[in-house]
């Protein structure tokens, strides 16, 4: 999935290219990812895009008609640019491409998204606190006002793991599966832990990790599109890396499995040599 890292590198990418171009083209091929009907996406044709902002993991396309393009890639939605865009008419469940979206110079881009589950989100609004995964984001922790007296105020009395408050969209913005593993191994913190329990100490070096790790994923992410997915599989530490040598101490890289997803960790880095119980697992043996 895409996080803060890779949204923020589409989001510079985009800018610069974008930025003063008129839109010829706005369609969806995708209805179901198509989340709003008023003001209609048409309504994008022949408006000049003034800038390209990020809001957590959404992108914020804004235009001089006071409309946004705004859009979420989800779990397996990906950004495909054009510097000159096909001209293939795009068939309505005969491909992965939600929505293509063409400029007056040519170029254009897909929003595409592979599997089955479709998550992938749209918005025409005319003000990106419209969009409810907007209206509901915490602070972003590498906005100008996030300190680390910010962040301990978010996690007082959460008595919760604090692996789901950094994955919390309403808690910190930004951060998903793969950066909050990160994050943790950084810290040298079990993703068990309570966020209620931490020292100041812990979350100090918590605090520390994470504007780290993210700042050092934004810095890495300044390539296109297409390089960004291999670029953001490089710099793991740990997540998507089971089995593998922690590259701190050498130990192997566990997994936990839920649902739909796992978390990755090293045990002797951040619980003491434990082993997570695989919650898998722990169902069958009931």
């Amino acid at each position: 999935m895409p996080e803060m890292p890779e949204v923020e590198g589409l989001v510079e990418y985009l800018r610069g290219r974008v930025t003063g171009l008129r839109v010829d083209k706005a369609t969806v091929s995708a209805i179901n990812a198509l989340k709003t009907y008023d003001p209609p996406l048409t309504a994008l044709v022949g408006a000049r895009i003034t800038g390209v902002d990020r809001h957590g993991k959404f992108v914020d396309v804004a235009s001089d008609a006071g409309i946004h393009l705004v859009f979420h890639l989800a779990k397996a939605g990906w950004l495909r640019w054009y510097d000159a865009l096909p001209t293939t008419i795009v068939k309505p469940g005969k491909t992965p491409i939600a929505l293509r979206v063409g400029f007056d110079d040519g170029s254009g881009f897909d929003l595409t998204e592979a599997g089955t589950k479709k998550s992938l989100a749209v918005y025409a609004v005319r003000s990106p606190a419209e969009v409810p995964g907007i209206a509901r984001l915490g602070p972003d922790p590498l906005s100008e006002g996030f300190d680390r007296a910010t962040f301990g105020s978010l996690l007082e009395g959460r008595r919760t793991q604090i692996k789901g408050v950094l994955r919390d969209q309403s808690i910190v913005a930004g951060v998903g599966n793969a950066y909050s593993d990160e994050i943790l191994h950084a810290a040298k913190m079990s993703p068990y832990a309570l966020a209620a329990n931490l020292s100041e100490a812990e979350v100090d070096h918590l605090y520390s990790a994470m504007t780290t790790t993210l700042a050092e994923a934004i810095d890495a992410a300044g390539k296109p599109p297409a390089e960004l997915k291999d670029a953001k599989r490089r710099g793991m530490r740990v997540h998507g890396r089971r089995g593998e040598a922690c590259p701190v101490c050498g130990d192997e890289v566990r997994s936990v499995f839920f649902a739909d997803n796992s978390l990755e960790y090293c045990p002797t880095c951040q619980t003491g040599g434990k082993l997570l119980a695989d919650r898998r697992l722990s169902r069958l043996l009931k």
